[in-house]
């Protein structure tokens, strides 16, 4: 059975983290992963600042013994993500290199996609010394506030990222900054209705907080440009539906659907060879954009693709929560949604530019 992306460098990082240094070879073998997607994968998570590689080798980023970066004299940071993957990559590298400018020192939890694993994970962090916490808890946009009331007896600052409070929730007095995905979609279908396309499909998952912001935004989109919404191809298993997923496609495009938003880059790029196989070239027959931006160059054609703004999300929480731990307590609580861009490519059918 195939896994996600965000599984394989889950388990790569526990692995590390129990071995200490490791071979790559010695790494795939462990694993049962063929070495050329551990090598990739140890790459993400070294450009990350996760891992360290070192001829052949990776080790833990705090190994002891690695060339650890310098710590400097200011607070320590607990960042908790969902999962270390293409997404929370780049936000993990922002908020990195926005500590380090600040003499900050960053601590890492990864939670699973699993609402109860939060606490844990924060409490654990808490222990080792976090004087403010980074917070990307495994909530949706649709959940109740159960399992959230936790947030409200933390004993540190917090900034929530990538993750917006609701009004009258437990959460809604805390700081948060996030990219406004409803905003990438608008900029996604927009390019395409200028295309002339009259009507645009969604190809979605719905198992995080971005699929459910995009689902939102598509609805809105549509209504405000005034296109008919498409019903929803849904992504439940990433992979295994991929053919069910290009035959929905097919049928969507006999009946006159041209243009079509796929979140995200891994499943569009998987998407495009399937639709060929259905006689559908791209963008020939079938305009598309991805939304994510991380793999979408490396598309055949590339992909035309909406890119949230990942890295600034991690710099500017990090920012915010410095500014908490400063003492202004006259510095009222911030909630700062950050525009994401569009990249155009061949994927679509126009000339390439960014927006």
């Amino acid at each position: 059975m195939s896994i996600s992306a965000d599984e394989r460098r889950t388990r790569i990082l526990d692995a590390v983290r129990d071995l200490g240094s490791v071979r790559i070879t010695e790494l795939a073998e462990r694993l049962e992963i063929p070495a050329v997607t551990v090598r990739r994968d140890v790459a993400a998570l070294a450009e990350a600042g996760l891992l360290r590689r070192s001829h052949g080798s990776v080790s833990s980023a705090a190994a002891p013994g690695a060339d650890a970066p310098t710590r400097g004299d200011g607070p320590s940071i607990g960042l908790l993500v969902p999962a270390v993957g293409q997404y929370f990559d780049e936000v993990i590298a922002g908020a990195r290199a926005a500590a380090a400018r600040a003499g900050a020192s960053l601590v890492l939890g990864i939670s699973s996609y699993e609402a109860s694993a939060d606490r844990v994970q924060v409490e654990q962090l808490l222990t080792s010394g976090a004087q403010g916490l980074l917070l990307a808890p495994n909530w949706t946009p649709t959940d109740g506030p159960e399992g959230r009331e936790w947030v409200e007896d933390l004993p540190v600052p917090a900034v929530l990222v990538e993750r917006r409070s609701a009004p009258g929730s437990a959460a809604e007095d805390l700081d948060w900054v996030a990219s406004d995905h409803r905003h990438g979609v608008l900029l996604a279908v927009r390019h395409l209705a200028a295309l002339g396309h009259g009507s645009v499909a969604l190809v979605a998952r719905r198992d995080t907080w971005t699929a459910h912001e995009i689902r939102a935004g598509y609805a809105e989109s549509c209504a405000l440009l005034g296109l008919p919404a498409e019903p929803v191809i849904d992504i439940v298993r990433p992979v295994a539906d991929a053919e069910d997923v290009a035959d929905s496609l097919a049928e969507a495009h006999a009946r006159g659907v041209r243009a079509v938003l796929v979140h995200n880059d891994q499943d569009a790029i998987q998407l495009l060879p399937l639709l060929r196989a259905r006689g559908l070239q791209v963008p020939g027959d079938l305009a598309v954009v991805s939304y994510d931006d991380v793999l979408a160059e490396l598309g055949a054609p590339p992909l035309t693709a909406v890119a949230p703004p990942k890295r600034a999300v991690g710099a500017e929480a990090v920012a915010l929560l410095l500014r908490r731990l400063g003492g202004d307590d006259a510095l009222p609580v911030h909630h700062l949604l950050l525009l994401p861009r569009l990249t155009v490519r061949e994927s679509c059918g126009a000339a390439a530019r960014s927006n």
